[in-house]
């Protein structure tokens, strides 16, 4: 049964998976999937051990990031109107 999820991704990262899942005859949900499954599958020790991070590294561009402490409201407002501010 699938489920519905909601993701927030730097939106090149985006367009780059999409065209990747486009040209391996997948949607981007089934791609995302896939890397769920490979997540779950083995028990690994750090995400770098993972066997699909190499490929998944020609997909972004730059050093993979990974948030695991959620950001407190102030800290997003600050980003938020940072951000505002460069436009």
């Amino acid at each position: 049964m699938d489920a519905k999820v909601t993701l927030s991704f730097n939106a090149d990262v985006i367009e780059k998976a999409k065209a990747f899942a486009q040209n391996h005859n997948m949607s981007l949900s089934r791609l995302t999937e896939f890397l769920y499954s490979q997540l779950i599958k083995n028990n690994y020790k750090t995400l770098y051990d993972l066997p699909i991070s190499n490929w998944v590294s020609m997909v972004a561009e730059g050093e993979p990031e990974y948030i695991t402490k959620r950001k407190s409201n102030k800290e997003l407002k600050s980003a938020f109107h940072e951000a505002r501010k460069k436009k």
